[in-house]
């Protein structure tokens, strides 16, 4: 059975959507997983928005009406992922129905990932209680964390693990919370730290998750580690300047030993 990853984050602009897609384009990509990715922010629904698709012919929101069947909703995108898209509408979600039509494609798929609602409703409820783990998205700062905090709440009151948090945007600046000042206040352990970077908003212009548009910048990387991490495997980081930093340092490593011997 496939698991159910659910990336939320309770307040906007901080980048849940790009992660949600990043992720799922690269356990397709780069790991050989199937993946579906769903649009379960049911309200402002722009998934499709990320990858050029304005309308979908069929859409998570029929499929929760019951108007088609949910295998009938599923787009294939050429770049070897799935996905199960949204459309405007003024429609209020039964959080248990969302779960109910994804168990039945768990066998298909090695991960679901559910981009959710930004507002703390029933549609983020749906994709808490849908999801076997949560990631939630989170940037340094004191508004954004707070809200991480009340998501991390409320998960817990679901009963659904939060596997970690996701910090997104940083900029490496000194009125930036830092790592463990998030994990202290959250706590929930920090498992990727996703630099700024415009080549985001260039991937979006492109229609292309930014992992696939430019697969060797350092968070399209963090993304390829990311994914390692919720499976179990390891992600080599293949380009030169790394692999020679993590040399000199292993090199710089035996040296000190060797001193103190």
């Amino acid at each position: 059975m496939g698991r159910t990853i659910g990336i939320v984050a309770i307040k906007g602009g901080v980048g849940k959507t790009t992660v949600a897609l990043n992720l799922g384009a690269v356990l397709a990509k780069e790991f050989n997983k199937k993946v579906l990715i769903v649009d379960a922010n049911f309200s402002a629904p722009n998934l499709g928005l990320h990858l050029g698709i304005v309308k979908p012919e069929k859409t998570m929101q029929d499929v929760l009406k019951e108007k088609t069947k949910i295998t009938d909703a599923i787009i294939h995108h050429e770049l070897g992922f799935d996905l199960i898209l949204g459309a405007l509408t003024d429609w209020r979600v039964r959080p248990f129905r969302l779960k109910h039509k994804l168990d039945a494609l768990k066998e298909w798929y090695d991960y679901i990932i559910l981009d959710s609602s930004p507002n703390l409703n029933d549609e983020v409820l749906a994709t808490m209680v849908a999801s076997d783990e949560l990631l939630l998205v989170t940037s340094p700062d004191y508004p954004t964390l707070s809200c991480t905090m009340h998501a991390a709440k409320v998960a817990k009151e679901r009963k659904t693990p939060v596997t970690g948090l996701v910090l997104n945007k940083l900029r490496n600046k000194k009125f930036e919370l830092s790592i463990n000042e998030i994990e202290d206040a959250a706590k929930v352990p920090v498992v990727a730290v996703l630099p700024d970077d415009l080549l985001v908003l260039e991937a979006l212009a492109a229609t292309t998750p930014p992992a696939l548009h430019a697969p060797m910048r350092e968070v399209s990387i963090r993304y390829k580690h990311l994914a390692a991490y919720l499976i179990g495997e390891t992600y080599e980081d293949p380009r030169l300047l790394p692999k020679l930093k993590a040399f000199i340092r292993k090199i710089m490593g035996q040296e000190e030993e060797a001193k103190k011997k």
